[in-house]
């Protein structure tokens, strides 16, 4: 039995939650640790979104992981629904526990619970450790991903 904790998030988790956010080259240079106000402003428009479920992993009442899922209605496949796991991450001390995996399994068996037919994820490039770690818990890298900031 695992003494993880995986629940949804609360405004008290969020300085935790961008910490591991920011925690990493990428993260470095796109997050704001020092200035909550945007993040707590998102985390009101995910709460009020029946679609979005941005949670916690807890152990021993600290925050060690967080995960975004979205759960994404569509007409194709047959009318599928679908979900997309976001902004995955274990904090560094963490990393290598089995929370990851914990944190991974909550989404997929969420999404089947809520009847999604797919659940999709994109990493950067430059993860090759995370692409390392999706392909274990049986990701296949089935498509090429595009993003256009704006």
């Amino acid at each position: 039995m695992t003494d993880l904790a995986i629940r949804n998030a609360t405004p008290d988790d969020i300085p935790a939650i961008v910490a591991m956010l920011a925690d990493d080259p990428l993260g470095a240079l796109r997050e704001s640790p020092d200035d909550l106000a945007p993040y707590l402003a998102a985390f009101d428009r995910l709460e009020n979104d029946p679609n979005q479920h941005l949670v916690v992993a807890v152990r021993d009442g600290r925050v060690i992981g967080t995960l975004q899922l979205t759960i994404i209605p569509g007409l194709s496949r047959k009318g599928a629904t679908r979900s997309v796991i976001e902004a995955v991450r274990v904090h560094r001390d963490e990393r290598g526990s089995g929370s990851g995996g914990e944190l991974i399994e909550w989404a997929v068996g969420t999404s089947r619970d809520l009847g999604c037919h797919l659940v999709q994820l994109t990493s950067d490039k430059t993860r090759t450790d995370a692409h390392r770690f999706y392909e274990r818990l049986g990701f296949t890298a089935s498509h090429e991903g595009f993003k256009l900031s704006l």
